[in-house]
């Protein structure tokens, strides 16, 4: 068995500990944070000991090219679906717009165009890590409308499984990068055409839209006295609908892992 991917303490723990910025990161915490996430690297810390890199790096990347190979069998997979789907009978459905033979689908603002061999365009940059998702997505044999009822990762169908990894790489993740810098959750709002709304105990919730029918809420607690911060991502029962439960992980982790490169790129 694979070792676990390190957390973002336990990456802390190896670092200087200076807080002194040459990561262009406020905090060797939020840089921790960042390499846990995916959006920066652990050797990019000038001053860590050469000898724990090597082996904290083996570690971090040691199933990486097991992965890639699994992703892109499964891509392929899904773009031979996507031959047999009618553009026009799912666009409706699944709240995209049909253009000819493609699908033009928003994910957080940003328009991506999908035609009948599962190749896409888009307006910015293809990230990696929204292919499998957006393509699951489409063709994911069950669809439903947003409920407004917000679960757990833990409820959706598999969910449980999983809960462990998600909250070490969403929720751990994002609230660390929340905690060194606060106005990220409220930059995410602007740039990702997100919206905020009222959350028990929650000092922001935002619900941002991923894909048209994957609502996600995110509500953060920032420290008090003696309690640390908080940080939760509930989802839209739909989802568990909507997508299955491995590629909806994938999509939340992608989008912390732009998250901390975001939260590098405003320091």
């Amino acid at each position: 068995m694979a070792a676990p991917v390190p957390t973002p303490l336990e990456i802390y723990k190896i670092l200087p500990q200076t807080n002194c910025g040459k990561c262009i990161l406020p905090s060797c915490l939020a840089f921790a944070a960042a390499v846990a996430a995916g959006g920066r690297k652990l050797k990019e810390c000038p001053d860590i000991d050469p000898k724990l890199l090597t082996g904290f790096s083996g570690q971090i990347r040691a199933t990486d090219g097991e992965r890639d190979l699994e992703q892109a069998a499964f891509i392929d997979k899904l773009k031979r679906k996507m031959a047999g789907i009618d553009p026009g009978r799912i666009a409706p459905v699944i709240g995209a717009r049909r253009d000819g033979d493609s699908l033009i689908i928003n994910s957080l603002g940003k328009n991506f165009q999908v035609d009948h061999r599962g190749e896409m365009v888009s307006e910015c940059h293809i990230i990696p890590w929204v292919v499998a998702p957006l393509l699951s997505y489409i063709s994911n044999p069950t669809h439903a409308e947003p409920t407004g009822e917000w679960i757990s990762f833990r409820e959706i169908k598999g969910g449980i499984e999983w809960q462990g990894l998600f909250t070490r790489r969403c929720e751990n993740v994002l609230k660390e990068l929340a905690d060194a810098n606060p106005d990220l959750l409220t930059d995410l709002i602007d740039i990702f055409n997100g919206r905020e709304v009222d959350w028990y105990e929650a000092d922001i919730a935002l619900v941002l839209h991923p894909l048209p029918h994957i609502p996600i809420l995110i509500c953060y607690q920032g420290r008090e006295d003696d309690l640390d911060s908080g940080l939760t991502i509930f989802l839209d029962r739909c989802c568990g609908t909507n997508l299955h439960i491995k590629p909806l992980f994938t999509l939340c982790s992608g989008l912390v892992q732009m998250f901390a490169k975001i939260a590098t790129r405003h320091r």
